[in-house]
């Protein structure tokens, strides 16, 4: 006979190297491990005091008070006979949206079913309702520069023996509504995910490289980076505009505000011309672009009856087709996640290293705001960069750019939903003579040889750039001077470099 029960959290033990994708810290220090046998030796179903099984955890304003009032938490036996963590292995067509408003993690989510060997670093496939079972499962996701496993207790909200959220298309199949519960655990509750870019699941995901390209104003070398993109295993999803209101199907079968998973890319020649397309998938698992290279437009029967049949799929599953020209004019944005950008080269002569950097503005001492303020920009951190020379064959690549800066503001609230993003932004600085921390007197004497285009109120703000071999200064700032809050600075560069940071700040890792 099993009981159910509630345990309080148990301290990670880990202490050197805590934090690695190998060595995940114990998010809200529960350990998986100790809770697992805890549970199995004295007999218990698993309940979770950190992310409890009630009204606070699905968080306000998502549901009505009516509805709300009518959730049931249930584990998956009692709401099916058989359940299963898997079916069938892994697919992007496996789940559908729910309640909430999470198509930006759904998009992403997706993108993750391509890449087998990421998916199983964030989803542990050995969990089972069979042997070993306790109520318990648990999940890993990158933060802020540290991967930490998530523990959750598999009751699922349900509203007549339905789950309301995210849910598989096979009924019996779990492990999609588990692994966003897991997240929204990390987020502070369902509600805290509705609304967000695909961008911030996708590194959350994989703690890789994240840029984004605006599709208004797209590079002339687009279609050739998705096709490198893809071969290199990225991971990728983009947005349709705002519009007047979020979630409204616009005539072409697009939703406005919405977030896609980009799924592939296939060129033809069709009456003579070259044409690229490019294939969407919603996360809704239903409703599709209805215009050009649609599922049943007629210019599918200008191409071979091999490629139609391999290609086509007249289904509303949710997956399209459109040339690339219309993506880009439908869409507004394009993220793409990758371990490492050497795909940006169209080669892989290149080795780039990430180095990850924990700092902090603090008002009054070290948040001088942006150059807008000149007599306190100087005491903003400073970041002292030394680029080597490419070396082998790495100086014969074409590549463009050879260094990515991101800046990423750390939340100081666990809820996602009221953590105020502040405007942040970088700058960097050419240096030939500076010593020690540079002075007011630098900066009003030298410009930037690169910087943020703009300061932008987001999780994320990152810029390529090509930068020659030389001395440079970083200065993360915000916008405004005195404002408190915590950073990691992400440095990827393709050549060699060395930091030093004026003042001091904690050096997180390096890879």
């Amino acid at each position: 006979i099993y009981y159910t029960c509630s345990i309080k959290p148990i301290s990670c033990a880990t202490k050197n190297g805590c934090g690695t994708l190998t060595n995940p810290e114990n998010f809200l220090n529960q350990d998986y491990q100790q809770l697992k046998q805890y549970c199995l030796i004295r007999r218990l179903r698993y309940i979770d005091d950190m992310f409890p099984p009630d009204k606070t955890s699905i968080g306000d304003n998502l549901l009505s008070p009516s509805d709300l009032n009518r959730v049931q938490w249930l584990r998956p036996a009692k709401i099916v006979s058989n359940p299963s963590f898997v079916v069938h292995g892994i697919s992007r067509f496996d789940f559908k949206q729910g309640m909430v408003g999470d198509c930006w993690f759904l998009a992403s989510l997706g993108a993750l079913t391509f890449q087998k060997h990421i998916f199983q670093q964030v989803v542990h496939l050995e969990q089972t309702f069979d042997e070993d079972y306790c109520g318990l499962f648990h999940f890993r996701f990158w933060r802020f520069g540290r991967w930490v496993d998530v523990v959750i207790d598999d009751k699922l909200p349900t509203v007549n023996g339905n789950l309301i959220f995210v849910h598989s298309k096979d009924p019996t199949e779990f492990w999609p509504a588990l692994l966003e519960k897991a997240y929204a655990k990390v987020c502070g509750s369902y509600s805290d995910m509705r609304a967000g870019t695909p961008a911030e699941a996708l590194v959350d995901f994989t703690g890789g490289v994240h840029m984004s390209l605006d599709l208004s104003d797209p590079p002339p070398n687009l279609w050739d980076l998705m096709l490198r993109a893809g071969k290199s295993k990225s991971l990728m999803g983009c947005t349709t505009p705002q519009g007047t209101s979020a979630n409204t199907v616009q005539p072409n079968g697009l939703v406005r505000g919405h977030a896609y998973t980009v799924t592939g890319h296939i060129c033809f020649v069709c009456r003579g011309k070259v044409v690229n397309l490019v294939r969407l998938l919603n996360p809704w698992g239903q409703g599709e672009w209805n215009g050009d290279w649609s599922d049943r437009s007629p210019l599918w029967q200008t191409v071979s009856p091999e490629d139609r049949d391999m290609y086509r799929t007249v289904a509303n599953n949710g997956e399209f087709w459109m040339l690339m020209e219309d993506f880009c004019k439908f869409y507004n944005d394009l993220d793409i996640c990758c371990l490492c950008p050497s795909f940006l080269d169209g080669s892989s002569a290149c080795h780039w290293n990430t180095s990850y950097y924990e700092g902090r503005w603090v008002a009054g001492t070290t948040a001088g705001g942006c150059m807008n303020n000149m007599d306190s920009f100087w005491t903003n951190p400073q970041y002292r960069v030394k680029i080597e020379s490419l070396l082998g064959d790495c100086a014969k690549s074409q590549g463009g750019k050879n260094m990515l800066v991101s800046l990423m503001q750390k939340p100081d609230k666990r809820n996602r939903r009221l953590v105020q993003n502040l405007h942040i932004g970088f700058y960097v600085f050419e240096n030939k003579a500076e010593r020690g921390k540079f002075p007011e007197s630098f900066f009003k004497m030298n410009r930037p040889v690169a910087q943020t285009k703009t300061y932008m109120n987001s999780r994320e703000v990152m810029e390529f750039m090509m930068l020659k071999p030389g001395d440079y200064l970083i200065v993360p700032s915000t916008f405004g001077p005195n404002e408190t809050a915590s950073f990691l600075l992400t440095i990827v560069a393709k050549a060699e470099t060395h930091v030093q940071l004026k003042p001091a700040c904690s050096f997180v890792s390096e890879t």
